[in-house]
């Protein structure tokens, strides 16, 4: 695996902890984060459905990846349930999720793996979790958050478009905005922070065009790179 530098310059962490806490703050009082949930509840402190779930999720829509998830933990929600399972009641069941075969087989492997290597249980730690095949920094930290619980930062193109357009950070990419994050957000409100900003950039600051007008952060929010707000 590539060795990621985490040496990042101090400079790209522009935020400062009071302005990213009333962030937070207010964004958890517009969504309720915890009861408009971004994973289904049935995931939620089980790791291996969290997991899989993630993996399912990967460019592919919420609304598919949903009724796939549902359809394959009906036929399995253990790594022995889902060795028991053929490739293909695997693939039938989570079509048409992209790269569904793909998947399929990278779940197969998966499974093997947990069984073999961890007495079937999803590691707790982001090195471990990273050692199984196809699994980022960002599903792997969406394990530890929503699967067990423990601090950790998911950055998907929301938080790493959110975050540097409000100025919080400086980064050029998705881990780098990871390692960012962890040095300015404190470790309190990391468990919640992809949930705000992914609610947030769904609704309000969206890829292009964002709603500025609306935003309850604006105060906060530097608005770089945006050209065109409504």
């Amino acid at each position: 695996m590539r060795e990621i530098n985490t040496d990042i310059d101090m400079d790209t962490d522009t935020g400062t902890d009071t302005d990213v806490e009333k962030v937070i703050q207010i964004l958890k009082e517009r969504y309720q984060a915890g009861s408009s949930l971004l994973m289904a509840p049935a995931t939620r402190g089980d790791p291996f459905l969290t997991l899989i779930s993630c993996l399912l999720s990967l460019r592919t829509h919420d609304e598919v990846t949903s009724k796939a998830a549902e359809r394959l933990f009906s036929l399995a929600k253990t790594p022995e349930e889902m060795l028991k399972l053929r490739i293909s009641d695997i693939e039938s069941a989570i079509y048409p999720v992209g790269f569904y075969h793909r998947k399929a087989k990278q779940i197969v492997e998966i499974c093997s793996t947990l069984v073999e290597r961890y007495n079937s249980k999803v590691p707790d730690e982001l090195d471990e979790l990273l050692k199984l095949r196809g699994v980022g920094r960002k599903t792997a930290n969406i394990v530890l958050t929503i699967g067990y619980n423990k601090p950790g930062i998911a950055v998907d193109t929301h938080v790493h478009r959110i975050s540097n357009r409000m100025g919080i950070v400086a980064t050029r990419n998705p881990n780098e905005t990871e390692f960012a994050l962890r040095r300015v957000v404190p470790e309190r409100n990391w468990l919640i922070l992809n949930e705000l900003f992914v609610l947030h950039g769904r609704s309000v600051c969206t890829p292009l065009s964002p709603r500025c007008s609306i935003c309850p952060v604006s105060q906060y929010c530097k608005r770089i790179g945006v050209t065109r707000s409504r």
